[in-house]
């Protein structure tokens, strides 16, 4: 590459050999360098003749080139330029960026960045009640035999938020049934009552971990996938196909989805509840050397079906609050891959966020009502 001044004050850059992106972009600081040199020259011109061979490195040369004579207030004349790259140059120039592609890195002062904080709340809060709503009433359609869903997908929902969620589930619940019965122990070992540790995990598991971790557990897997299959949908704008057929997307994507969580969640629930006793049990009795039998005893004598009922009715309202989650950021995901993540994000960020508040408020209500 070599560049020449003509006497109407042109740059002319000689294009020579073979460009490839194997060989390594050329860089344009040379050229550059001439651009700002007074005289600034009046345009820029190509001379590809004796280019050889040529691939997508030429186009990035001819970008960063164009960016920096557009800086500068100089016309680039890329009529020199060898015929393909001339119409890889006006398509590029031709299909304009999404807005959503990339982030903004605007940088505000705290002021206006809490203002558009707190309007995007407003925004969010807004679009999640409405969404609820729109939600309620699909499943009253439901309930009334006119909402359109397809029995296979809800079976399917059913499986990937049940069966397939017991592995992960069990190990979470086995290890928190483990924790709780070291850290009780530890403690109890010093004042004789180290049976009183099966009233721990009991209590611990069944009224609130129990219900608790598996939430947490269903808002990172299942929630996050319901965002990512229908913010992907979104992209591939087949929630629209399904408006323009006059189909509700609400009763097609979302219900199913929701029914199958708060049916399963509850009874992931009971089974975490079981797998954290065994895990507590196991550590009872290796470490602390307390029998069995004198261990699961206690734990019999210490729960209560209202313990069992208040913690399935815990898991069932955190169904519904991370279905919603995920399904209402995957509905409202951009149309870009970034934007797909995003949405995922959020997803699971929402949905813990309404798990923890959702557990402070039943454990008030709960001990309000004496339960």
């Amino acid at each position: 590459m070599s560049t020449s001044r003509s006497d109407d004050g042109t740059l002319v850059v000689r294009l020579e050999g073979v460009w490839s992106v194997e060989g390594g972009i050329p860089s344009a600081d040379p050229v550059i360098h001439e651009i700002l040199k007074p005289p600034a020259p009046t345009r820029i011109a190509f001379d590809a003749s004796a280019l050889e061979d040529w691939d997508s490195s030429l186009l990035v040369f001819a970008r960063q080139l164009g960016d920096a004579a557009g800086a500068s207030g100089v016309k680039v004349d890329p009529s020199g330029l060898p015929a393909g790259a001339r119409r890889l140059i006006d398509l590029a120039a031709a299909v304009p960026e999404r807005a959503d592609a990339r982030k903004k890195t605007r940088r505000d002062r705290p002021l206006a960045r809490l203002g558009r904080g707190a309007l995007s709340l407003f925004e969010t809060t807004r679009g999640l009640v409405r969404f609820i709503g729109m939600a309620f009433l699909s499943f009253l359609r439901l309930l009334g035999g006119r909402a359109r869903v397809r029995g296979r997908d809800f079976w399917l929902f059913v499986q990937d938020a049940g069966v397939d969620a017991l592995p992960i589930v069990s190990l979470i619940s086995f290890l928190i049934g483990v924790i709780l019965a070291f850290i009780g122990g530890v403690q109890l070992r010093q004042f004789g009552a180290l049976v009183w540790t099966a009233n721990i995990v009991g209590i611990g598991m069944v009224r609130y971990l129990g219900p608790m971790m598996a939430a947490i557990i269903m808002a990172g897997r299942t929630g996050s996938a319901y965002a990512a299959q229908l913010g992907t949908m979104t992209v591939n704008e087949e929630i629209d196909a399904l408006r323009t057929l006059g189909i509700s997307p609400i009763d097609f994507l979302v219900l199913p989805r929701m029914l199958a969580l708060v049916l399963m969640l509850p009874l992931l629930t009971l089974y975490a509840d079981f797998v954290g006793i065994l895990g507590g049990a196991v550590v009872g009795t290796v470490a602390f050397g307390l029998g069995i039998q004198e261990y699961l005893s206690q734990t019999q004598s210490i729960l209560t079906t209202k313990d069992f009922l208040s913690g399935l009715n815990m898991a069932a309202s955190y169904g519904v609050l991370i279905a919603i989650a995920g399904c209402f950021q995957g509905m409202s995901s951009g149309r870009s891959a970034a934007a797909v993540g995003d949405a995922t994000t959020k997803a699971v960020v929402m949905a813990i966020v309404l798990v923890v508040l959702a557990t402070a408020f039943w454990t008030v209500l709960y001990d309000i009502l004496g339960i």
